[in-house]
């Protein structure tokens, strides 16, 4: 009886002076967390701390990497954009380059006729009438205007570019206006029908306005074939 009593004393004390050490050694470390003169002087207690703070700092970005990868993941049951691209029939004038640039190269020469042709007639040639001199300039300018509307009318109906979705009702096609830019346009294919007309360079005719696709370069029958009604399939 006595030996029991002796041995439990023994383990309460033993255990009153272990709680203790811990509550002492605890008490020292929020100290020297606390102190600025223990924290420069213990180094092993701040790496301790930094490598903590780094390896926290390593969890977060490897988690925020984690969920950005499974947002980014495509969902189970949905399309991803290829399955949504669809195939677009695109058609570009051979000759399109080569238009523009003679277009752009009478466009000057009109532009520098007007503006110089006449001072240039009138001081290179002082003896001649101012009658002759007139309408020496105004032929002058008569000429340049009238080829270079001249090639307007003949390469208007050129189609630069062009684009259809299969299945679409309408297609996109790119003109060249006046002043060699190109002009974006919609046409349906209720609007085709045949030119009925003798002017060259000419393949179907939509809203009043003819237009021209060389078939040697449309590679898509499907699309050729609904660009060049007949008269019975239009009727």
């Amino acid at each position: 009886m006595a030996r029991s009593a002796l041995l439990h004393l023994l383990r309460s004390q033993s255990k009153h002076r272990l709680s203790s050490t811990y509550f002492y050694t605890g008490q020292r470390l929020c100290r020297s967390l606390a102190s600025p003169r223990t924290w420069s002087c213990r180094p092993s207690l701040t790496s301790a701390i930094q490598l903590s703070a780094g390896h926290r700092r390593w969890l977060s970005q490897s988690t925020a990497a984690e969920e950005r990868k499974f947002s980014d993941a495509p969902r189970s049951g949905g399309q991803t954009g290829e399955d949504e691209k669809v195939d677009i029939v695109v058609y570009h004038g051979p000759v399109s380059t080569t238009i523009r640039k003679v277009k752009l190269l009478s466009l000057s020469s009109c532009f520098f006729s007007v503006l110089l042709g006449p001072v240039i007639t009138f001081m290179t040639l002082p003896n001649m009438s101012m009658i002759l001199k007139g309408m020496m300039a105004s032929s002058v300018l008569l000429i340049s205007a009238s080829t270079t509307a001249a090639l307007h009318w003949v390469v208007s109906p050129y189609i630069h570019k062009m684009k259809w979705r299969p299945g679409s009702d309408s297609f996109e096609v790119e003109m060249m206006s006046w002043l060699a830019t190109y002009v974006p346009r919609t046409i349906k294919f209720s609007d085709i029908r045949p030119p009925e007309t003798n002017r060259p360079v000419v393949t179907f005719k939509a809203n009043g306005k003819f237009y021209y696709v060389d078939e040697e370069h449309c590679h898509d029958k499907a699309l050729l074939a609904r660009l060049t009604p007949t008269e019975t399939s239009s009727s």
